[in-house]
C-alpha cells in the first residue's frame, strides 16, 4: 500500500564563496544529521513559496527561489511518503541562526561535508546535479 502522500520542498543555497547552507535535524526522520533547509508545504502554499519559507525559518536566511532542480520521494515516519521538491535558491538577506525545528545551520564547503553526517545520499544527489562547486 502507497503511503499517505506529504508535499515538502527543500532550497540548495551556496554563499558567496561557493559554501552550501546545512541544516542539523533536530528531529526524526534522520535527527542529527546534516541536510538542505526544508519542510512540509503549508495548505495554500506552492512549493517554491515553502521552499523560502523554509529556510528563512530554519537557518534565519532570506532567498529568492529559482528553478526546481528535483523531485524526491522519501519515506517518513508510520505511512507518510514525502514528495519533495527542492529548488536552487540565492540569499538576498537575513542573518544564520538556527531556528524552527533545526538543532543547528551553517555554511559548508564540499571538503567539510565530507566530514558530517548528511541524510541518506545528500552528497550523491547533490554531485551529480552538479551543485557541489569544484566537483
Amino acid at each position: 500500500m502507497e503511503g499517505r502522500r506529504v508535499p515538502a520542498a527543500g532550497a540548495v543555497v551556496h554563499d558567496a564563496t561557493g559554501r552550501l547552507l546545512l541544516v542539523q535535524r533536530g528531529r526524526e526522520p534522520q535527527a542529527g544529521r546534516w541536510t538542505l533547509p526544508g519542510g512540509r508545504v503549508e495548505p495554500g502554499e506552492s512549493p517554491a513559496e515553502a521552499a523560502a519559507r523554509e529556510v528563512a525559518e530554519e537557518t534565519g536566511i532570506v532567498v529568492t527561489v529559482g528553478r526546481e532542480w528535483l523531485v524526491l520521494e522519501r519515506p517518513g515516519p508510520g505511512d507518510v511518503l514525502f514528495e519533495i521538491h527542492d529548488f536552487v535558491a540565492e540569499v538576498v538577506g537575513g542573518a544564520l541562526r538556527a531556528g524552527d525545528d533545526a538543532a543547528d545551520v551553517g555554511w559548508f564547503t564540499v571538503a567539510e561535508m565530507a566530514d558530517l553526517p548528511l541524510t541518506t545520499d545528500l552528497f550523491g544527489i547533490l554531485d551529480r546535479a552538479g551543485l557541489l562547486p569544484g566537483r
